[in-house]
């Protein structure tokens, strides 16, 4: 399994057990492994964003919605359209690393045995 996505199945079971400190480890380790262009920007930013949602509780969020009500196909249906997103030639690199990096959380979101 490459580095990036490990780190990102690190990042998702510390969310999901509501361990803020070591998923915003993971999260820094994960922007650096993203790097600084213009995809490693777009990437770091979703990373963020899912933190900070998380972190500030926000029910508005998207992620936010997706864990507490534990619809694992609606979480299908957002990795489908988000890999898709990520790989359509028309969208900057920026967009691409910033739909990347919610497929890849998707992606990890999905492949835990128990969601909490």
């Amino acid at each position: 399994m490459p580095a990036r996505d490990m780190r990102m199945e690190m990042f998702v079971r510390a969310i999901m057990r509501r361990d803020m400190n070591k998923a915003k480890g993971h999260m820094e380790k994960l922007t650096k492994i993203a790097g600084s262009d213009e995809w490693g920007r777009g990437y770091s930013r979703a990373v963020e964003g899912i933190m900070n949602a998380i972190k500030d509780n926000d029910t508005d969020a998207l992620i936010v919605q997706l864990l507490t009500s534990n619809d694992r196909e609606r979480a299908k249906e957002l990795l489908e359209l988000y890999s898709e997103m990520a790989s359509q030639e028309f969208r900057d690199e920026y967009e691409k690393g910033y739909y990347t990096a919610w497929a890849e959380f998707l992606k990890a979101y999905l492949n835990q045995k128990t969601l909490a």
